[in-house]
């Protein structure tokens, strides 16, 4: 074995505090743990076993960290001198982790969990530190083995102790105080006490992760499910991959099972394929597996037993194969823990959470899963099967005949089904008329021939041969004209079609005059004949063909049509003034197709046919955007998706809705309502088969109506399960997508990741004939691997952003930050003379451009106060020079609030924590560099002053600075006196024109300078 030095110990401890969580993690210090052990030094054997349980506890392996925790404590007995107050105090706090690991392994007999509980009670006792966290250990021990009454009183104690720097932070403790609520049926009571962790008011190391997934069943139980949702995508993204908070997953995974989403559920139980195993901790193996057991418990129901789910132990397995390995393990873990506790608490806890039923039947969650696969669906009942559906009385299914007869004659969206009732009963009568069989055998020729079935022609002339038969004209002028129709979507000749067409007028104007229904066929067969005839005319004549006018012939035949028309066939004319509509865009003339889309919806509702105006109302919407009439818009969108009630087409469904939720977000002020239409959209996208297309841009707006409501966590995870199928519409989306899905990583403080998705979406410009795009993905590609510590490819990324900028020579603004950005990174790894003169190279190249942009646009507030800000950035790298020396000044910059350029700030910060002492200054080159300083900072706040109230911050930032420097060149007088010239400059104005926060930081300011003096 090789013997580690000191050195590489520590090295290797430093590493491994910043490894990911995890095995890998944990062997390392165990390793390191030996190692120093071996080596005699007692104080690096304490840290390395301080190591090494912090690094069990936030793994899957915590139970773990008794044996080393043990040897600590025998280390503090032996010495307690030899551990410093911080480190006493760190071992005090891992006991409250020993408590809970101990009370979760089964193993450990319940005496000597008792014992543990009893010496953690002593021991805190006497260091002087409150019961409080000794009481909450009780409580969960209490609770484990059934003693409620003792864990009653142990919880009023834990709440009654007072808190002390032992006591867990506050969003830890509400989590527990919430579950014990929960485990008491109070579900309202439990969410209050999580409101101001979710809420994000009180977080921690894994809080709100923990409760944002504790908190799921609880919502759901209390009908919140849109709560749920939101706790379900901002949670699991928070915990996906963590090894310390595999139960949490399980809780979603659980969650997606009791909510219709069992694919969702699915595939977080393969992002997680790893940790399914016998876990070393116990218990969290059990909440982990648990989960699981729900939602392969649902997949069973459902049929999908045997639908392939993850391996287990290097076996693959099937649904039903890891139900029932993950079932017996847990339920032996459960015993176990019976055994140990003298209770079956634990085991019946499992087994009603692994019988739960679904809480909702579908929660959309807006995030893209690939559908389960289809299962075999159950044997149709011949008809000579009797009973396989419930035999209908003679009346009862005479009145379903005319339900479907009445909808068939107002073309209701729901006809199908009422006519595929009609068809499952039929069989059951003693008697069935035969205009019954020949009316379904009707529908069932329309369902072909919309379909494009080859055999459709032939049913449909079945079925006027039938109603031949039974003397019903009007039928048969109907089923010629459908005829025709099949004829036309099967691409017949020209000549064919134009034939069936006049064979069915004929028929509808041979009905007796005495018919009802003559007018209304005669009309039928005219709309149908001008739908067709301009279809033919288009097949017969390239559009190209200017000799043709088919929208104007078009225009002019519906025109004639609305006016024979508009007092017989309502409906009719409504189709045919939405027609008009189309034909008025297809023109380029939008505004004469807005009333009339306007008036074909309205006609359409009088003539109690709301669903007809569906189509009409989202173009005239999508319309009136382009007019840039939003109100208008909005209502017609609005309109449209109340209309659509009784819709039955998936597709119609998600395209209202996607509409409405395009609109509400432009609006500015409506993303959460935007945010609901989107994510309803989605849903019926999905339910239409349209989830890569239809469901992709409902998933996009989602997204971004999220992020319009501050709800950035929940657009990235949308975002990114949709990010395959919005890739491949097109580079302009997928340039869009990438940038925004950048944008919201960045917001989540996800530096890594989003560098990465400007970069790609930087890389698809890279031929664009407009490198402005390109330049300004690379830019944020710059800021964001600035902010990730990524020196060298931050300092790649703006150089080619500003080679692509100054192609432009569009943006001297964005050069100017990058040169700053590069100035500072110069100063990143150490500030000597060498990268100050680097870095002022950069800002006094920044100043240029911006001077020679204002020459030609002298009065540019934008480019002025760029100006000053470059003066004051060059003002601080050179006091970042003096301060090196050693002859640094007091530097109030945290009492004045902004830096003045948020671009630079964060590499500004990344110097400072970089930087190395550089070579001693003389005093006379101190001296010289503060005169400098105070002349950039003198000459900036000029600016600031001239560009008026918007800049007293800065201003005010760049006389601190030049006061303090000042003073530091023994000119202190000089530095009040700046100060109290704002003072008065401030008193002269009048009250409202001065802000509240400068004359009390002035008078602060100069008080202090006085004080220094």
């Amino acid at each position: 074995m090789t013997t580690l030095t000191r050195e590489e110990i520590v090295r290797g401890l430093a590493e491994n505090r910043e490894s990911p969580n995890g095995a890998v993690r944990n062997a390392h210090a165990e390793a390191l743990a030996g190692a120093a052990e071996t080596s005699g030094d007692r104080a690096l054997f304490r840290e390395a076993l301080d190591n090494l349980i912090n690094a069990y506890l936030y793994s899957s392996e915590s139970s773990r960290m008794l044996v080393p925790f043990a040897r600590l404590l025998q280390e503090y007995d032996k010495d307690p001198g030899a551990f410093s107050h911080w480190d006493a105090h760190s071992l005090f706090w891992q006991f409250k982790w020993v408590a809970t690991a101990i009370s979760d392994s089964p193993g450990i007999p319940l005496e000597s969990a008792t014992g543990w509980l009893d010496e953690m009670e002593r021991r805190y006792r006497i260091a002087g530190y409150s019961e409080r966290p000794v009481r909450e250990a009780e409580l969960w021990l209490a609770d484990a083995i059934g003693e409620d009454e003792r864990a009653e009183r142990a919880f009023r104690r834990w709440l009654a102790a007072e808190r002390d720097d032992m006591s867990d932070c506050r969003a830890c403790e509400l989590n527990g105080q919430g579950q014990y609520a929960v485990l008491h049926g109070n579900d309202a009571e439990a969410l209050e006490l999580w409101k101001p962790v979710l809420d994000g008011d009180l977080t921690c190391a894994e809080e709100p992760h923990r409760l944002l997934a504790t908190s799921l069943l609880p919502l759901l139980r209390l009908g919140r499910a849109d709560e749920a949702r939101s706790h379900h995508l901002r949670g699991y993204r928070m915990a996906r991959g963590n090894e310390s908070l595999l139960p949490s997953v399980g809780k979603h995974i659980e969650f997606c099972a009791l909510t219709g989403n069992e694919s969702r559920g699915l595939e977080i139980l393969a992002d997680h394929a790893a940790h399914v195993a016998p876990l070393a901790n116990l218990d969290d193996r059990l909440a982990f597996h648990g989960g699981i057991l729900v939602l392969l418990r649902r997949l069973r129901e459902l049929g999908h037993g045997r639908t392939p789910a993850v391996p287990y132990e290097g076996t693959p397995r099937t649904v039903d194969e890891l139900y029932e390995v993950l079932y017996a393990g847990c339920l032996d873990i459960a015993r176990q823990f019976d055994a140990r506790n003298g209770t079956t608490r634990v085991s019946d806890r499992f087994l009603v959470q692994v019988g739960r039923e679904p809480l909702l039947a579908a929660l959309p969650l807006g995030v893209r899963s690939a559908a389960l696969p289809q299962t075999a669906p159950d044997p149709v009942p011949t008809p000579a099967s009797p009973g396989s559906e419930p035999a209908l009385t003679g009346a009862a299914f005479t009145d379903l005949v005319e339900r479907a007869r009445s909808a068939r004659d107002l073309g209701h969206p729901g006809t199908d089904a009422l006519w595929a009732e009609v068809a499952v009963r039929l069989d059951t009568q003693p008697e069935v008329d035969p205009l019954v069989r020949a009316d379904l055998a009707d529908q069932q020729a329309l369902a072909a021939g919309r379909r494009g079935d080859k055999e459709a022609p032939e049913l449909l002339s079945a079925v006027r041969d039938d109603y031949r038969a039974l003397g019903l004209a009007e039928r048969v002028a109907l089923a010629e004209l459908r005829l025709a129709g099949v004829a036309a979507q099967s691409g017949a000749v020209p000549a064919e079609v134009r034939a069936l067409l006049r064979v069915a007028l004929r028929s509808a104007e041979a009905l007796d005059a005495a018919e009802p229904l003559r007018a209304r066929r005669i009309a039928l067969a005219e709309l149908s004949a001008i739908r067709m005839e301009s279809y033919l005319r288009s097949v017969e004549t390239p559009d190209g063909d200017d000799h043709h006018d088919h929208h104007g012939v078009l225009a002019a035949e519906l025109t004639d049509f609305v006016a024979a028309h508009e007092g017989t066939a309502a409906d009719l004319v409504a189709e045919a003034e939405e027609m008009l509509g189309r034909v008025a865009l297809a023109q380029g003339d939008p505004e004469r197709a807005v009333p009339l889309l306007a008036a074909s919806a309205a006609r359409a509702v009088l003539a109690g046919r709301a669903w007809q105006a569906v189509d009409a109302l989202v173009l005239r919407a999508g319309v009136l955007m382009t007019l840039e009439r939003p109100e208008e818009a909005e209502a017609a969108a609005r309109s449209a998706l109340e209309h659509a009630a009784e819709v039955t087409d998936a597709e119609t469904q998600g395209v209202v809705r996607l509409t409405l939720a395009d609109i509400l977000l432009q609006r500015g002020d409506a993303a959460a309502e935007s945010a609901e239409h989107a994510l309803a959209g989605a849903h019926w996208f999905d339910q239409a088969g349209l989830t890569a297309d239809g469901g992709a841009h409902a998933r996009l707006l989602l997204a971004r109506a999220y992020a319009g409501d501050g709800r950035s966590a929940e657009a990235a995870e949308v975002l990114q399960s949709a990010l395959a199928d919005l890739l491949e519409h097109g580079d302009q989306q997928a340039v869009s997508v990438r940038e925004f899905l950048g944008d919201l990583l960045r917001r989540l403080n996800e530096p890594r990741p989003a560098a990465e998705q400007y970069l790609l979406a930087a890389e698809i410009t890279k031929d664009w004939e407009d490198p402005r795009p390109q330049a300004g993905l690379a830019h944020s590609a710059a800021d964001t691997l600035n902010d990730a510590g990524l020196a060298v490819e931050a300092a790649a990324a703006y150089e080619r952003a500003l080679e692509l900028h100054r192609v432009t020579g569009e943006v001297p603004v964005a050069e100017v930050r990058i040169l700053r950005s590069l100035a500072w990174l110069e100063l990143r790894e150490e500030v000597t003379a060498g990268t100050v003169a680097g870095a002022r190279k950069r800002m006094e190249e920044a100043a240029r451009v911006l001077e020679t942009a204002l020459t030609a646009d002298p009065g540019s507030p934008g480019l002025r106060s760029e100006l000053a800000q470059t003066w004051h950035q060059l003002a601080q790298a050179l006091d970042r020079h003096v301060n090196t020396n050693g002859q640094s000044h007091e530097d109030d910059d945290e009492n004045t609030g902004d830096t003045g350029d948020t671009q630079d700030a964060g590499t500004e910060q990344l110097a400072d924590a970089g930087a190395e002492r550089a070579a001693p200054l003389s005093p006379a080159e101190v001296d010289r560099l503060r005169l400098e300083e105070i002349e950039l900072w003198d000459r900036a706040a000029r600016v600031y002053a001239e560009l008026g109230p918007d800049h007293l911050r800065d201003r005010f930032q760049c006389l601190n600075n030049a006061a303090w420097t000042e003073q530091e060149r023994g000119h202190a007088d000089a530095g009040s006196a700046r100060v109290s010239a704002l003072i008065d400059e401030a008193g002269a104005l009048p009250e409202d024109d001065v802000p509240d926060w400068l004359l009390p930081a002035a008078e602060r300011l100069l008080a202090q300078l006085n004080d220094r003096d």
